[in-house]
């Protein structure tokens, strides 16, 4: 137990050298009272743009009632967010991981800069959460983080619809398959109110990850954003950062190699994004631990595929939530003796000991029994080959396919491959390369849901494969292969393909690869010209100039 709760704030309030300073604070409203107790700090990714983070100011002012409640000075903050959604298929997508790298650094900057005691941090959107995460890796205060949940699914002609249908609309407009009006129509309908994107997505995969990592409270994280109990939720993570305060447990003793590879099996048995590689990646070198792409492939080699989400399932993380939630994941990991029970969590309580008090719902069906999954292995495999030396991630979660061979259709832009596949030039047995659209090369690392969803649009999902050194939506699905490392604007064999070459995918094998030999793709290689830089000056052009590889979390720290 820690013998001062004020250990940083005592430097910024206490003593008459500090007069300048309380004065200050008391010009918004601190009194003496306030500065005496410990300062918490309430990082807050509210932002008016999206649905996803706009319901944060209500939750952050439950956090706040309940670090008062608890003994402490509430203090709130802001930093920024970019929508994935909203700026998918733009230029403004770049921005988005981009915006991961900002929130940390903001998050921890401000906590620095103003010596708070502890921190709770409120996400909503895909880059927000792992964006928090690391800010408090990096930190290493008493802190949690609290995800804003889920929106509620749409109804259009009849049935649930959730962000993905429009995407996929899109490339059924483009084949004639949907009239203007459904298409307005659709769009009128998918989003009902705040809550971030509501399948087992980017958003929903890293709040989920986040719970068995333990830097979430289990349980909290799944109640969708405007559910009454989300109000108590907040409150009670108020309380909780005060708790976690007096006992000084603090994020790197929570964040360990087995809290990553329970959070790991997580995404694994719940179909989750891609993306969870990339950001538990990066998690892990904040918290000074060594994990790599191959210890995702190991650990989704033994672990099943139990729940039945979208995108190549049939529910959404609010019917997860009504099956029985996270803590029924947790549970059936327990029971597979695959969850390492012993590591601690923000609840002051180990993750063994929150999986057993899971309550299973009669009748549910989103999340199989351990005696019948719907994948003897998990949702996320990586890839190796003369394409990727360095790896690639697929997700087998929602489609069957173990193998494709066709010949690559090359593009350097996204745009441009977005624009090939509605005017119908991509063609079943096609492979759609999308390259220079890697950390360094977009810079950004951008999502190609516009794409991909265009692909199943149009019919093509089960027919055309598809491999970028980008990212794609966790509502991605088909045989998509994300994440090319080493990417091509720094020499990766990606950038030597050419229209018509043979690529295999062996999803069984592990191997990507090009049928070509490697004396072909040296000399390919050999003639190669690194590309002009598409910004020269500005955040993009720092993150291009900084930002590590793919295969290492693609971050700047």
């Amino acid at each position: 137990m820690t013998s001062d709760p004020k250990h940083k704030s005592h430097d910024l309030t206490d003593g008459p050298g500090r007069a300048p300073a309380r004065a200050m604070l008391k010009a918004v409203g601190f009194t003496d009272e306030d500065l005496s107790r410990p300062l918490v700090g309430v990082a807050n990714t509210w932002i008016e743009v999206m649905p996803c983070n706009f319901h944060l100011r209500r939750l952050s002012a439950k956090v706040k009632e309940g670090i008062r409640a608890a003994g402490g000075t509430p203090i709130e903050y802001n930093t920024i967010a970019v929508s994935d959604g909203i700026s998918m298929g733009t230029e403004g997508m770049k921005a988005s991981l981009i915006s991961r790298e900002v929130i940390a650094d903001s998050i921890e900057l401000v906590a620095r800069g103003h010596l708070f005691d502890a921190v709770v941090a409120l996400s909503g959107c895909d880059k927000t959460i792992p964006g928090t995460v690391m800010a408090l890796a990096r930190l290493n205060l008493p802190s949690l983080m609290l995800y804003g949940g889920s929106i509620m699914p749409g109804r259009f002609q009849g049935h649930d619809v959730t962000i993905q249908d429009v995407f996929e609309a899109v490339g059924k407009h483009a084949a004639g398959k949907m009239s203007d009006a459904e298409l307005h129509d659709l769009e009128d309908h998918a989003c009902p109110g705040a809550g971030a994107c509501g399948g087992q997505f980017t958003a929903n995969t890293m709040a989920i990850a986040f719970e068995f990592l333990g830097i979430s409270p289990m349980g909290c994280n799944g109640v969708p954003a405007m559910d009454p109990r989300k109000d108590e939720v907040a409150f009670r993570c108020g309380q909780m950062v005060m708790e976690l305060l007096k006992s000084d447990l603090r994020p790197r003793r929570i964040i360990t190699r087995k809290s990553l590879e329970n959070a790991i099996a997580a995404v694994a048995t719940t179909g989750g994004s891609t993306n969870a590689v990339l950001h538990l990646l990066a998690i892990a070198r904040e918290a000074g631990l060594r994990l790599t792409m191959d210890d995702f492939d190991k650990i989704n080699r033994k672990v099943p595929l139990l729940a039945d989400l979208k995108p190549g399932g049939r529910f959404v993380a609010a019917d997860l939530y009504a099956a029985g939630g996270t803590t029924l994941v947790a549970k059936r990991l327990l029971d597979a003796g695959i969850l390492h029970a012993d590591q601690p969590t923000v609840t002051g309580r180990t993750i063994g000991d929150e999986a057993k008090q899971a309550k299973e719902t009669p009748g549910q069906q989103v999340l199989r029994p351990l005696s019948h999954p719907i994948k003897p292995t998990g949702g996320l495999v990586v890839l190796k080959g003369n394409l990727a030396p360095d790896g690639c991630v697929v997700k087998v979660a929602g489609h069957s396919m173990m193998s494709f061979k066709g010949r690559a259709k090359v593009f350097d832009r996204e745009e441009d491959a977005f624009a090939a596949v509605k005017a119908g030039r991509i063609k079943a047995g096609d492979v759609v390369v999308i390259r220079y659209e890697g950390p360094a090369g977009g810079p950004g690392m951008r999502e190609m849901l516009g794409v991909t969803a265009a692909i199943v649009g149009a019919g093509l999902g089960d027919s055309v494969a598809l491999l970028t050194d980008g990212r794609f939506s966790g509502a991605t699905h088909g045989l998509m292969a994300g994440h090319v490392a080493p990417e091509a604007a720094k020499k990766g064999p990606i950038a030597a393909l050419r229209n018509g070459d043979v690529v295999v995918f062996d999803v069984a094998g592990r191997k990507l690869s090009v049928e070509l030999t490697q004396k072909e793709i040296k000399a390919r290689l050999s003639k190669w010209k690194p590309p002009v830089p598409r910004y020269t000056i500005g955040v993009m052009a720092k993150y291009a100039r900084h930002v590590s590889s793919a295969s290492e979390g693609a971050i700047t720290s």
